[in-house]
């Protein structure tokens, strides 16, 4: 039993990891370039796809090992008793915050990028991107207070 643990919390960890990553990476790394207009909006497009499908598969791998997670570590009275368990409640908040914006990002960016423009759409979807990224941020910090 504790291998199957061990490789579920592994896979949260990748998963999570991967996933904050990603949303960061498109919200310093992409969005900016894009509201400077300096990408073409098949690749901005394509790159939104991208992101929306990996936050979508991201989502339910991290619902089903972090499901798994909470289910063998603590109970319903730890869950909302203690501070731990708070976390692992604000963790879960975020988390829907999180998948929401990217969502709503991607909504907003695609409806203008059918008409070929990039600037508009992306400075129409910036603040659901730069709301991710942040809500990225306290998930993994709230990660790592539950890993010390």
């Amino acid at each position: 039993m504790a291998l199957i643990d061990t490789t579920i919390a592994t896979v949260h960890m990748l998963v999570g990891g991967l996933w904050m990553g990603s949303v960061l990476f498109f919200a310093v790394g992409v969005l900016p370039t894009a509201r400077a207009g300096n990408i073409r909006a098949a690749a901005f497009e394509s790159v939104i796809s991208r992101l929306t499908m990996g936050s979508r598969i991201g989502a339910l791998l991290m619902f089903a090992t972090g499901g798994h997670l909470a289910g063998t570590r603590y109970t319903a009275g730890s869950l909302f008793g203690s501070t731990r368990g708070h976390l692992v409640l604000g963790m879960l908040g975020l988390w829907f915050v999180l998948t929401a914006l990217v969502e709503v990002g991607g909504s907003k960016a695609k409806s203008g990028l059918a008409e070929k423009k990039v600037r508009t759409p992306a400075e129409d979807a910036a603040p659901f991107y730069l709301g991710a990224a942040a809500s990225a941020v306290g998930l993994l910090v709230i990660a790592g207070l539950l890993i010390s």
